[in-house]
């Protein structure tokens, strides 16, 4: 019988904002992911990357700056970077809890690039602020090389890039393949590395993709059964931070469209979730999304915690 597939998109919460903390959320993620390769299930990670990003980003700008000879690096560069030392933290601590149960499996990090489109309308509407605060004279400079930036009112100025659908996923045979052999993989880090096609070449887009959406692209290539987010809230709620919210445990697809009209859903948290959840469970038979926390990610596969969207 064939084994469950399911993809896992881990948020901010599951890997902390800077190196100590990284490593040590790492090993607790390893644990809740490990409960469920020992459970059966084929798994694929998906994970945030925006503080690390602008970690690296600021680094890079800063050192270019300081040091003759060097230039700052773009910021599919950077994107790749941040996939490859998250991934590093990630498979090590896997392998770790997996080996401490007796479990022998390879676990890969996949630096994994994702296309887009060059006329999304997004590249006309940066809105994903990213690195540090600049000051009035960085900021011109930052637009003098045709890169948006906006106030933020007693901080200073900050890049803003732009945050283009996903499109498909370059490596998605690859990791497919991994998958099929019955391996752990990590890929589609922070969104993937965002790039387009210039005739024979992939060429870095100046944007972030959204890392539910990217994880919901994933899971309709590898076929997934499950496709898990895990965020920083239990459940999706309606009337979120007032009086009268109410945790939803289950949402129908009309149930969650209508929703989303209704504008219940925050732009920059919750529906980039529900439109990667439901994407998923429209372009496949028996599939459902689980939109959870961290903590309550094993009793959401029972139906005993999260909003299961199907």
């Amino acid at each position: 019988m064939a084994k469950k597939r399911i993809v896992m998109a881990l948020g901010h919460n599951a890997l902390g904002t800077n190196l100590p903390e990284q490593k040590e959320a790492a090993a607790k993620t390893s644990k809740m992911i490990a409960d469920f390769i020992q459970d059966g299930w084929q798994v694929a990670v998906v994970h945030s990357n925006a503080p690390q990003l602008g970690m690296i980003h600021t680094a890079m700008n800063e050192f270019g700056k300081q040091h003759e000879g060097y230039t700052s690096a773009p910021m599919s560069v950077c994107s790749a970077m941040s996939q490859g030392y998250i991934g590093y933290d990630l498979q090590n601590a896997i392998r770790t809890e997996l080996i401490r149960r007796g479990i022998y499996k390879p676990v890969a990090s996949i630096l994994t690039q994702v296309m887009v489109n060059p006329y999304d309308e997004a590249f006309y509407t940066p809105a994903k602020a990213i690195g540090r605060y600049m000051s009035a004279e960085d900021a011109k400079a930052e637009e003098d090389k045709g890169n948006f930036v906006e106030e933020v009112p007693g901080k200073g100025y900050r890049r803003v890039v732009a945050s283009p659908k996903p499109v498909s996923i370059v490596e998605g045979d690859v990791i497919k393949a991994v998958l099929d052999a019955d391996q752990i993989v990590i890929a589609c880090g922070g969104g993937g590395i965002p790039v387009m096609e210039q005739g024979y070449r992939l060429k870095g887009a100046s944007a972030v993709i959204e890392k539910d959406l990217a994880a919901g692209l994933l899971a309709k290539e590898v076929d997934a059964d499950v496709l898990l987010i895990l965020t920083d809230v239990p459940n999706v709620y309606v009337n979120y931070g007032k009086e009268d919210q109410k945790a939803l445990e289950t949402l129908s697809v009309q149930e969650a469209e209508e929703l989303m009209a209704e504008g219940q859903f925050e732009a920059a948290t919750m529906l980039p979730k529900i439109e990667a959840a439901l994407d998923f469970v429209t372009h496949g038979n028996h599939r459902k999304a689980v939109i959870t926390s961290l903590e309550k990610a094993q009793d959401s596969m029972a139906k005993k915690a999260g909003t299961v969207i199907q």
